[in-house]
């Protein structure tokens, strides 16, 4: 069997991961990619997980989606949870059919340490939830603040403590797991080799332009309905102590419909928040050595991610398949 065939045992079949901050282009970039080679994507940003919670995460259009494969959008309930665990099994089983089928997965999304459990090949703890221990952790956090909470895995897993920054669930989860185990989860996590070939992108962009994308961004969800749409979880029967509600945009409209904010406070309320957000993001992804940082503010950087894609694809993909050859 050649070296090139496209299902020789003796190359890895490629992955391409697009990263990036929010509003730096991720959900256009991986639809011309996969309009352009033998590609399926597959959702690496949690807040598309959920159905019903389209206008606030920003998510790709069911045209999009219906021109082109996605996977685990629209997959769980706005109550139900999504443990990182669960994630990196979803993601692999999907990666393996993908590369079943003869092309290549590409992995997008904004969720940095949902990308790295799969293409870093994480042993990740399987310990299940302790829904009691959580609620009481919870309700810490709301009585004394998040950093108290942060300052106790700090003592046992301060690998853990610096990982999960000021995340309460990641702060709970790393906790809830040393108190199952008696061991850090810094610990308990290794890693193992994977069975692809990764690309790893990171779409860059100055700060300023990230702001103005999220402040025209913010302003469109509002005139498309956001809070109508936050009205109609709740209405039907979704908690707003629910998992998926801490996602940004969700979480500020709360107030509004309680009658605690104003429209004007909520819009900059997200816009904050997106902007601490994208600071935690790119902060995590220069500590990835093997991304390659694509600048997107500058001429032809599409056509840089094409050429990078179809050389790292090409001895996986066969000819006949739309390579752009």
């Amino acid at each position: 069997m050649p070296l090139n065939h496209p299902r020789s045992p003796l190359v890895r079949p490629p992955l391409v991961a697009i990263l990036g901050p929010t509003a730096s282009g991720k959900t256009a970039l991986s639809l011309r990619l996969a309009r352009t080679f033998p590609i399926e994507i597959v959702n690496a940003d949690s807040r598309s997980f959920y159905r019903g919670m389209d206008i606030g995460t920003a998510k790709v259009s069911r045209a999009d989606r219906e021109a082109v494969p996605h996977h685990l959008i629209d997959i769980l309930d706005p109550g139900e949870p999504m443990s990182l665990a669960t994630f990196q099994d979803l993601a692999m089983e999907l990666i393996a059919r993908i590369h079943g089928r003869g092309y290549a997965p590409l992995l997008a999304g904004g969720t940095a340490q949902y990308v790295n459990a799969v293409i870093e090949g994480w042993t990740i703890p399987r310990v299940p939830p302790n829904e009691p221990f959580r609620q009481q952790l919870e309700r810490d956090a709301a009585t004394d603040g998040v950093e108290s909470v942060a300052e106790r895995l700090r003592r046992v897993d301060p690998e853990s403590a610096d990982r999960s920054g000021r995340n309460l669930r990641r702060i709970i989860r790393a906790l809830e797991i040393h108190a199952a185990t008696g061991e850090p989860m810094s610990v308990l996590r290794g890693k193992r080799p994977v069975p692809f070939d990764p690309l790893q992108i990171e779409l860059w962009l100055p700060r300023d332009m990230l702001h103005e994308r999220i402040a025209r961004r913010t302003r469109q969800m509002m005139r498309d309905g956001l809070v109508e749409e936050v009205r109609s979880l709740l209405a039907g029967g979704v908690p707003a102590t629910a998992p998926a509600f801490s996602a940004i945009g969700y979480r500020q409209v709360l107030p509004l419909i309680d009658g605690r904010a104003t429209e004007a406070e909520v819009i900059s309320q997200i816009e904050t928040d997106s902007h601490r957000l994208i600071r935690h993001q790119q902060t995590w992804f220069r500590k990835n050595s093997r991304l390659i940082r694509i600048d997107a503010s500058v001429d032809g950087w599409e056509d840089r991610v094409e050429h990078l894609v179809r050389s790292h694809c090409a001895t996986w993909l066969t000819s006949d398949h739309a390579l752009g050859m």
